[in-house]
């Protein structure tokens, strides 16, 4: 049994609210980052991102008081290098990571961004197709970026992220959720 059918959250009236990472949601990240299926990032390297205020947006997702999903970008000049999405696997299925990637676009876009990049893993189809929902096209591989799996990275990119077009797609991402996604505006 899923976690929301195991709490009788119905997925159709869920409640996910989207605000800024901060060190009190570390134990929960981690304990999410601990269930992927390579090498996570440590405490430390979270501890090092979220001190950077400058040039970087990390976020969780929350039902209720449980931290679900979290998400995180690097701005570099025009492009945001998304550093990192993850959906504890209870709840994955339900959108999370839509509603996550849905917040760092924008973000970043507000920053300036006029691109987006992230690496998946080659054989994560289900990552691959989101990220090609959000405008995101193959530009690579990285050999072995994922040695501890032996596996290689897709490098995918999604331009002109600042545009009215863009602002569009990510419009009708948004419209296509079953329920709307509170966003905690203060701490951006």
């Amino acid at each position: 049994m899923s976690a929301p059918e195991a709490n009788g959250t119905d997925p159709a009236a869920l409640a996910v609210r989207i605000m800024p990472m901060r060190r009190r949601h570390l134990r929960s990240v981690l304990r999410i980052e601990n269930q992927v299926a390579h090498r996570g990032w440590s405490l430390g390297l979270f501890m090092s991102e979220l001190a950077t205020r400058d040039g970087r947006i990390y976020l969780v997702a929350k039902v209720g008081p449980e931290v679900v999903g979290y998400a995180g970008a690097l701005l570099a000049g025009d492009d945001a290098h998304v550093t990192t999405i993850s959906v504890d696997p209870r709840w994955q299925g339900r959108r999370i990571a839509t509603r996550m990637l849905l917040v760092l676009a924008r973000k970043a876009i507000e920053r300036g961004a006029q691109a987006l990049t992230l690496e998946v893993r080659a054989s994560n189809e289900p990552a691959i197709q989101l990220y090609r929902r959000f405008g995101f096209v193959p530009a690579g591989v990285r050999a072995n970026y994922y040695s501890d799996l032996g596996e290689d990275a897709l490098v995918m990119w999604a331009s002109d992220v600042g545009s009215a077009e863009y602002a569009q797609r990510l419009a009708a991402i948004e419209t296509g959720l079953p329920t709307v996604t509170e966003i905690e505006e203060v701490g951006w």
